[in-house]
């Protein structure tokens, strides 16, 4: 006999519903309340298990933080190449689209709550020394060439266009119909984009290809 699932928690059920509603119109415009009418609870049922919507928004980033964490662990002692980097960006805007809601209203969100910008800050700078050793391996693997000044700046442009991808492609799109979803594949090539003058035989002609599959 098959085992059945565990029936989700109300808390849990919470989250869920907050990150899509945050997700599909940005969380400063959604309410508790409507959290609670979108799953057909009580707003005390709500206020149960938080507070308020800064207290979700807490919770589903320290959700995305402990997520996160992975990809920014130190890639020292490891082999890296263009493939390696495309695929570490891409697996890095496919878990922001997850979690999109807290980059399309990110300034609103650290200004409402001092401990979500130094939190979120810190792994701005994590994600910046994690891209400087990416760029530090693959010159070691004499596949780019730059000097650590060069490295320094590439590795802040590309936190920077990661951080605001986002807002730019919800922005610039053909339609507001059109899904705020990134394509991660696309995304990963506009930064590629950022070091391809730093690389070197087929890792350039590796840039190459990829703008050819996803321009």
């Amino acid at each position: 006999m098959p085992e059945k699932k565990r029936p989700r928690r109300t808390r849990e059920r919470i989250l869920e519903t907050s990150l899509a509603l945050f997700n599909r119109r940005g969380a400063p415009h959604v309410t508790t309340a409507d959290i609670a009418g979108e799953m057909d609870i009580s707003p005390g049922n709500l206020y149960y298990h938080f507070r308020n919507r800064d207290e979700i928004v807490g919770e589903l980033y320290a959700a995305f933080e402990a997520r996160l964490k992975p990809l920014l662990a130190d890639p020292r002692g490891r082999e890296i190449g263009v493939e390696e980097f495309w695929l570490w960006l891409h697996l890095l805007f496919e878990l922001m689209g997850e979690y999109r809601f807290l980059y399309r209203d990110l300034d609103e969100l650290a200004a409402r709550d001092p401990t979500l910008a130094m939190r979120f800050g810190r792994m701005l700078r994590q994600g910046t020394a994690t891209v400087v050793e990416l760029c530090r391996a693959m010159v070691g693997a004499g596949t780019m060439n730059a000097s650590e000044r060069e490295i320094a700046a590439l590795a802040g442009n590309v936190v920077l266009v990661v951080t605001y991808w986002q807002s730019f492609a919800r922005i610039g799109r053909p339609s507001p119909e059109t899904t705020g979803e990134t394509d991660a594949g696309r995304a990963a090539y506009q930064v590629l984009a950022l070091i391809a003058p730093y690389l070197v035989g087929d890792a350039r002609a590796l840039i190459d290809r990829l703008g050819r599959d996803y321009l």
